[in-house]
């Protein structure tokens, strides 16, 4: 199934109420999923649901709602109690940044099908977000900035490796399973046209 390619909406003032109240329903989303997986307690959950949030807000509304959405997540995160110390919310957002970027640029390619650009932007992009977070955090942030005995640096430090690149891929994995439905049941081009 070969999807349109997206465009931003034009800059008009209905093209911009447009992109503010897709933004903001994905935002209103996003708040209400890590208040919800916040309750369990662990990141894990909130933070596949959180990427698959960041992809379908990328792919269905394109890169500047897909960045907002990624800059306010570790932002409302922390705000409800579950995010990082506010030294790594920067580096998080970029990583955020860092994946919606690239899922845009290569999960929009028309030279090979849809679901094999996806394939492929999901590698590329779940890698790329966790090498820019274990980089920053993991090398320079925990050492060099905050200090942290080694106890406390290696906790933090494996709680922002790995697990980044598995909810990542979590979360791509599941926007494959959404994204066409969604297209069925709204009978909709993706993007903001």
């Amino acid at each position: 199934m070969q999807f349109d390619k997206r465009e931003e909406a034009p800059i008009t003032l209905k093209g911009k109420a447009l992109w503010i109240t897709r933004t903001a329903a994905f935002i209103a989303g996003l708040v209400v999923v890590q208040f919800a997986t916040a309750q369990f307690g662990s990141t894990l959950v909130t933070g596949v649901l959180v990427n698959l949030i960041l992809i379908v807000s990328v792919v269905v509304c394109g890169p500047s709602t897909g960045a907002a959405v990624g800059v306010f997540s570790p932002i409302f995160a922390k705000m409800i109690g579950i995010g990082p110390d506010w030294s790594i919310i920067p580096l998080i957002v970029l990583g955020n940044i860092g994946l919606i970027l690239l899922w845009s640029h290569i999960g929009n390619w028309q030279k090979i099908p849809q679901y094999a650009t996806w394939v492929l932007a999901l590698i590329i992009a779940a890698s790329l977000k966790f090498l820019i977070i274990y980089f920053s955090v993991v090398r320079l942030v925990i050492p060099v900035i905050l200090g942290l005995i080694e106890k406390q640096a290696a906790f933090i430090s494996a709680a922002v490796s790995l697990p980044n690149l598995f909810m990542a891929a979590a979360g791509g994995t599941l926007a494959f399973l959404i994204l066409p439905a969604l297209k069925k049941v709204f009978r909709w081009s993706f993007g903001a046209k």
